[in-house]
């Protein structure tokens, strides 16, 4: 029994339901709420370890309960939707999610996504300073600077620059940085990897500073100097 809690917000009655009776039978701790404000009430006064949120919620939507929690607290965010574009997705990633599920979905997947958003918040070393040429990644802070300025990230952008910066002058294959930033593949026509290399190169690449983050034609990307 895992017994972590887990905050369940959405309005579709039979979904909620869904997840809950899964979510029990696997071990966890599960609080149900039917609309963004009451969530966000639940959460502020009771914090949960993960949130399953829903983008399409009356009154208030998913993606600015999803901010606000974001604004608060580094919660785990799992977004559920029916939205299956690619932009959709990278909207809601950008909001704070750390994950997106597509309606309908399966319980063995949402269980497995669960599991993987826990291993990936749980701190498995000490906060350190990562270095490479004039680029640094504080990864207690989560602050990153390219000389003396400050750089501000997303929680996707520290992710991919985290993974990076772990392994330079090492090249990283689409495959690799699905599987270690998302969790999964979002799928062979997705452009999400070049989205996100293409927000990092405009925030280190500012002021004429040369690029470190380049593309290894048909094979993933490199963090190298020139």
């Amino acid at each position: 029994m895992t017994g972590e809690r887990i905050l369940v917000i959405e309005d579709e009655r039979r979904i909620a339901q869904f997840i809950e009776r899964g979510l029990i039978y696997e071990g966890y701790r599960v609080f149900v709420a039917e609309d963004g404000i009451s969530g966000l009430a639940y959460a502020r006064d009771n914090p949960p370890d993960l949130v399953i949120l829903d983008w399409m919620l009356p009154g208030l939507d998913g993606l600015e309960v999803c901010k606000r929690l974001r604004a608060a607290s580094d919660v785990p965010i799992l977004m559920l939707t029916a939205k299956d574009d690619i932009k959709d997705r990278v909207i809601g990633l950008d909001s704070g999610a750390d994950d997106y599920l597509v309606k309908p979905f399966s319980v063995d997947e949402l269980m497995a996504r669960i599991r993987a958003l826990f291993r990936r918040s749980t701190p498995n070393s000490k906060p350190e300073v990562l270095r490479f040429s004039d680029l640094t990644l504080d990864t207690g802070t989560h602050r990153a600077h390219r000389g003396p300025r400050a750089i501000d990230l997303t929680a996707k952008e520290y992710e991919l620059l985290e993974l990076f910066m772990r392994n330079p002058r090492q090249v990283l294959t689409r495959d690799v940085i699905f599987d270690r930033v998302w969790g999964y593949d979002f799928g062979g026509e997705s452009n999400i990897i070049e989205v996100y290399v293409r927000y990092l190169r405009q925030k280190t690449e500012q002021e004429n500073e040369p690029r470190l983050i380049h593309t290894v034609r048909g094979v993933g990307y490199v963090l190298r100097e020139d």
